[in-house]
């Protein structure tokens, strides 16, 4: 059963074309000049209120007025099909055993208990240059999957022969599903599971408790019994995870306490650690692909070798991966002295919270870094995207959501400032549009 949302005819209604919008034309040339609307933004928020059910949210178009974006980003075909690349090249990468235990050595200690399975969906974010598509993060519970899904069957482009990549909001979802009933499978075999919790801290108060909501709803549409809570709402006892009298079979894990080690996350831990929940994304996978630090090794062709990567992961991995160094209190005034060049990231941030650009960074705030363990990376500009032929263009970063290695759906993040922020008046999601003869 597909969530997305049937869109009146208003919503798909071309709304006229500006500007160049050649099918031939270059990703570059049509996110400068291309600002054909196909989005009814006003029926898709109604549509996914309506979606979401009468739960007190107010409507999104008050409540996230930036999280979608109006327009399409483009992004050539040549630049997908290398992220995919990257994406395939990671994971043979981190299951291999000298890459594992180089992660787990900074890892927190709950990180060498494996659960049996890769961790559920990851969000791998790259920004886009001449040479091809350059990882900045990878995140292990990446928000907007669902969110994208339902954007991009909202969404025309000027040109027919412009299509989504990947097409189909139904098929995203299936596959989404598809991950989550994997992950069980390899935590709990043949284990029929009934019951899922989505857990984040003050779920409601989340930005995206609305995809929380789509997920609650994708899971009841298959037969499970799904509640979204606050950690501190579930208890461990008898063998089990309970979430009052329910006892919980899986939860899928939205939490940014990756190790879980904050007394609100106490039942959920010991009953991950008992084997008695299963758990999706977990802490070791958070160690193998989300921490900051494994940049430094993924991007670096003598540690790949010395791990036994392949040759092709090699390569891919070398070129796309931006060079990435630990600050240390030996580089701490090599690295200011460079900072201009440089991205600053907390090693298990999230969010862009506490990440500083360099030539935005002050004296103050880099002594209040002191102590902390950051990652300094070699600053990749983020892709443009006009959204009017007067006004300057705002920035995009290119996400693919994927699964063992397989990408599923591929979107954008709109903006303008230092990092992503859905504050952004035009910014937001947005879906990604190309064409087979969109190459370069």
């Amino acid at each position: 059963m597909s969530l997305a949302p049937k869109l009146p005819a208003s919503a798909l209604a071309l709304s006229g074309c500006a500007g160049e919008c050649s099918p031939l034309a270059s990703a570059e040339v049509l996110n400068r000049e291309c600002f054909c609307i196909g989005l009814d933004a006003a029926a898709l928020q109604q549509q996914l209120a309506d979606l979401l059910g009468n739960g007190g949210l107010p409507a999104l178009a008050q409540s996230h007025p930036h999280l979608f974006s109006a327009l399409p980003v483009f992004v050539s075909r040549r630049h997908l099909e290398q992220a995919a690349a990257v994406v395939q090249a990671i994971e043979r990468v981190v299951i291999n055993p000298g890459y594992i235990e180089a992660a787990l050595r900074s890892a927190a200690p709950i990180s060498v208990f494996d659960a049996g399975s890769p961790g559920g969906i990851l969000g791998f974010d790259f920004h886009l240059d001449a040479d091809g598509p350059r990882l900045i993060e990878i995140n292990t519970n990446p928000g907007g999957v669902l969110l994208n899904a339902l954007l991009g069957r909202a969404h025309r482009a000027c040109v027919p022969e412009l299509v989504l990549a990947p097409p189909g909001a139904g098929e995203i979802e299936q596959k989404v599903l598809a991950s989550m009933l994997r992950e069980w499978q390899l935590q709990r075999g043949s284990a029929p599971l009934r019951t899922i919790a989505i857990v984040d801290e003050a779920p409601e108060g989340q930005y995206l408790y609305p995809e929380f909501q789509l997920f609650r709803a994708l899971f009841r549409a298959h037969g499970l019994a799904a509640q979204i809570c606050d950690p501190r709402q579930l208890e461990y006892r008898q063998a089990a995870l309970w979430l009052g009298e329910q006892k919980i079979d899986l939860c899928y894990n939205r939490l940014t306490d990756f190790s879980l080690d904050t007394a609100a996350s106490a039942a959920l831990r010991c009953a991950y650690l008992a084997g008695d929940v299963a758990l999706t994304p977990h802490p070791r996978a958070h160690a193998l692909y989300a921490d900051k630090r494994n940049l430094i090794a993924l991007g670096n062709r003598e540690f790949l070798r010395s791990v036994g990567a392949d040759a092709q992961a090699i390569e891919t991995l070398s070129a796309a991966v931006p060079r990435t160094q630990l600050l240390t209190n030996a580089n701490r005034d090599e690295l200011w002295a460079r900072r201009r060049q440089l991205f600053f990231k907390p090693a298990s941030g999230f969010g862009s919270k506490a990440s500083y650009r360099g030539d935005k960074l002050t004296r103050r705030v880099w002594e209040e870094m002191n102590g902390g363990v950051y990652v300094a990376q070699q600053i990749v500009a983020p892709g443009s995207r006009h959204i009017d032929a007067t006004a300057d263009p705002l920035k995009f970063d290119l996400r693919a959501y994927a699964y063992q290695g397989q990408v599923m759906l591929y979107a954008a993040r709109v903006y303008q400032g230092q990092t992503t922020n859905f504050r952004t008046p035009g910014g937001g999601f947005s879906p990604v549009l190309t064409h087979a003869q969109m190459l370069a």
